[in-house]
């Protein structure tokens, strides 16, 4: 999907309208979207029962954030190793 044209989708009753490469071309086929394979990982949770009273400090909270995006940077890494081919 390119894009959403949101008026026209309200217009239609359509929670949205999609734009993609082949629409035009294709008629209402090319809003068909193309199939693709995903790979879903849940990383182990992050214990912050030791926070609770430090919560309102600016510091630890944006420790955490730095722990969190750094779990989710590492594991896309991981996983874009092992991704398959999306054409195959």
């Amino acid at each position: 999907m390119l894009g959403d044209i949101k008026p026209l989708a309200r217009l239609i009753g359509l929670p949205y309208f999609p734009i993609t490469p082949t629409f035009p071309w294709l008629g209402p086929l090319g809003l068909v979207p193309l199939p693709s394979k995903w790979l879903i990982e849940f990383c182990p949770p992050i214990p912050t029962e030791d926070l609770v009273d430090q919560a309102e400090d600016p510091m630890v909270v944006f420790n955490l954030a730095d722990q969190v995006r750094e779990t989710i940077q590492q594991t896309l890494h991981k996983l874009l190793e092992r991704r398959p081919d999306p054409f195959g």
